[in-house]
């Protein structure tokens, strides 16, 4: 047992200082970044905010929505190849560079996601996506898909420590997803004891990645436009959002009317009503690590959309940043106890 006293900080420890700036509006900020990628050939240009592989968020719906403002979306492992087949036939060739199918680990999610890729050849981008990838079995298992799709983009996930980023990016991975906890739906640190402040594994994990030509996408702990600018500026090339983007109607989730309001289901993906819908059940060996909890229904996604772009576009103008790209190097945190007035919250 050891004990590391170096302070670990989240989103709400810390925030940006303003710089001085020759900018005159917002408007004049980019928020599109080009990327290079460490295995792929592949070039990607866009908004690197993405919606994450839940099935409240993670939609087909939501994908149409947010890759015509040239946003991502991993969309949930839980369509069929029919589905996605389907789909396929209804978009265009651009908007596969704003998607990702997800999968597991297990063989029969290998199988499928065969089956999916030999059924739409045009997806550039598989999400390996499990709770944590620690294990020697997900590290295998990047490395056998990047062997059998070595053309394609591959996000591996979630870490939250510079060395397993690193592991994953030398076994085949392009992104790591970063986050083990931080989700407004996610119990695991309650419930196992293990997680790592936001903040801090960004700025480790980014380290760590751009020192072998790989990049990171920041997964989790955004609740605010504030925080995914924090988040930028702290190194990270994307960010992927799931409560921001849930209670929508693109979103997935079971409306509810109650008393003349709406709300949209939104839950974990390791939480019992996931389990129960895709699984039959919590396993014996295992525990729910996860909340389900009733959203506010938000209407279209677009305005919400406009909100958190127009909130990093203000960030990149208080430091002086032109680009988004140059957001990290224009960032310097300050460690705060207080982060707004709440008088009236």
């Amino acid at each position: 047992m050891r004990i590391e006293t170096d302070l670990k900080l989240g989103f709400k420890d810390v925030m940006i200082r303003p710089k001085r700036s020759t900018l005159k509006s917002r408007s004049q900020v980019s928020l599109e970044r080009e990327f290079k990628f460490l295995h792929s050939p592949l070039h990607w240009k866009g908004v690197p905010v993405m919606a994450a592989n839940m099935d409240t968020v993670g939609t087909f719906e939501m994908a149409l929505a947010l890759g015509k403002k040239k946003l991502f979306t991993a969309i949930h492992k839980h369509y069929t190849v029919k589905e996605w087949s389907e789909f396929s036939k209804g978009i265009t060739t651009e908007l596969f560079n704003y998607i990702a199918v997800s999968t597991g680990i297990s063989k029969q999610d290998a199988d499928k996601l065969s089956d999916i890729m030999t059924a739409v050849p045009q997806i550039n981008f598989i999400c390996l996506d499990v709770a944590n990838g620690y294990s020697e079995h997900f590290v295998a298992f990047v490395k056998q898909t990047r062997k059998r799709y070595p053309e394609k983009v591959i996000i591996a996930g979630n870490v939250v420590t510079g060395e397993m980023v690193e592991e994953l990016l030398l076994s085949g991975a392009d992104l790591v997803k970063v986050g083990i906890g931080p989700g407004s739906v996610c119990t695991t640190r309650v419930k196992t004891g293990v997680g790592y402040p936001q903040l801090s594994a960004i700025i480790e994990c980014a380290d760590a990645a751009h020192g072998i030509g790989g990049q990171i996408i920041c997964d989790g702990g955004c609740t605010t436009p504030g925080d995914i600018a924090k988040a930028f500026g702290a190194g990270a090339d994307f960010v992927m959002l799931g409560g921001m983007f849930s209670g929508h109607t693109e979103s997935g989730g079971e409306l509810i009317e109650r008393n003349g309001e709406k709300f949209k289901l939104f839950y974990g993906m390791s939480s019992q009503t996931a389990m129960k819908k895709h699984s039959g059940g919590v396993a014996e060996y295992r525990a729910s690590e996860g909340k389900t909890v009733e959203v506010a229904y938000k209407g279209d996604v677009d305005e919400t959309i406009q909100d958190i772009l127009g909130g990093v576009r203000s960030a990149c103008t208080y430091v002086g940043a032109s680009k988004l790209k140059e957001l990290t190097k224009r960032t310097t945190f300050i460690r705060v106890t207080e982060q707004e007035n709440r008088v009236y919250s």
